[in-house]
């Protein structure tokens, strides 16, 4: 950790004593689309949380694979792009396969258009630690909205309630892509969808498995000049509702 401030240090130090050895090696992910004038700042932020970076870029065009190959992130690409889901999906695979160097059993998902704090891993890591039944821990905007568009903090709320009932637990803020994944949930995410729909189904595919969700409490950054949402709210919006209706039907024998 030479050259990092005092600051750093002692987060770095706090997410190590959190973990513990059940939690040796956590590692990063990354989905990026274009996003090469903010990729390189972040991983390098991250780097001193983590054990490894992993950018999965998804058939960006300005350069964000070099930028994250020179900032210290392991890199994953997509020809083409294939959305969010996609990204999540396979970089996740990756990461536990014989590719790199994984020990542990928590994989952070973090967005790169620079909207997540490194440091807030502390919080996600500490609810991880605090209750070992947990298998997704999803940040949590929703108590501080701050500077959230207005739009966008009621949507979360409509959504976030809907797709709790369906999960049958509680997800304040279930668009968040600030999570901790543990490595069981793969064993019960098998995604059908690959654009941003993808992280609502991991929430339900993992609730249906068994398995517990928590949340922990993030900052809320939109900055001036910040690159608008790539979510397209007709289209989206569409796939979101299609989605929520298969997965409110089933087809019979799908335990999803």
């Amino acid at each position: 950790m030479g050259g990092l401030g005092l600051v750093e240090m002692l987060n770095a130090q706090m997410i190590e004593t959190a973990l513990g050895p059940d939690g040796l090696g956590l590692w990063a992910l990354i989905p990026a689309y274009n996003e090469a004038e903010n990729l390189g700042s972040l991983i390098q932020t991250l780097v001193p949380f983590v054990q490894g970076v992993l950018v999965v870029d998804d058939g960006s065009d300005d350069g964000t694979d070099v930028v994250a190959a020179r900032a210290g992130a392991h890199v994953l690409r997509h020809p083409m792009n294939r959305g969010k889901g996609a990204a999540i999906w396979n970089g996740l695979r990756h990461i536990l396969s014989a590719g790199t160097s994984f020990e542990g059993n928590w994989i952070a998902t973090l967005d790169a258009d620079g909207q997540h704090d490194p440091g807030d891993l502390i919080g996600l890591v500490a609810t991880a630690r605090a209750d070992p039944g947990l298998r997704i821990i999803v940040g949590s905007r929703m108590t501080d909205p701050g500077s959230m568009p207005l739009i966008r903090y009621w949507t979360n709320r409509f959504t976030s309630s809907r797709i709790s009932k369906l999960a049958g637990q509680a997800i304040p803020d279930s668009q968040c892509g600030y999570r901790l994944i543990h490595r069981d949930c793969l064993r019960v995410w098998k995604p059908t969808v690959f654009r941003f729909d993808s992280e609502t189904e991991m929430l339900i595919h993992a609730s249906r498995g068994g398995m517990r969700i928590g949340s922990a409490r993030i900052r809320t950054i939109y900055r001036e000049g910040m690159r608008p949402s790539r979510i397209h709210p007709v289209r989206d919006s569409l796939r979101y509702f299609q989605m929520m209706h298969r997965l409110k039907h089933p087809p019979e024998g799908d335990g999803r």
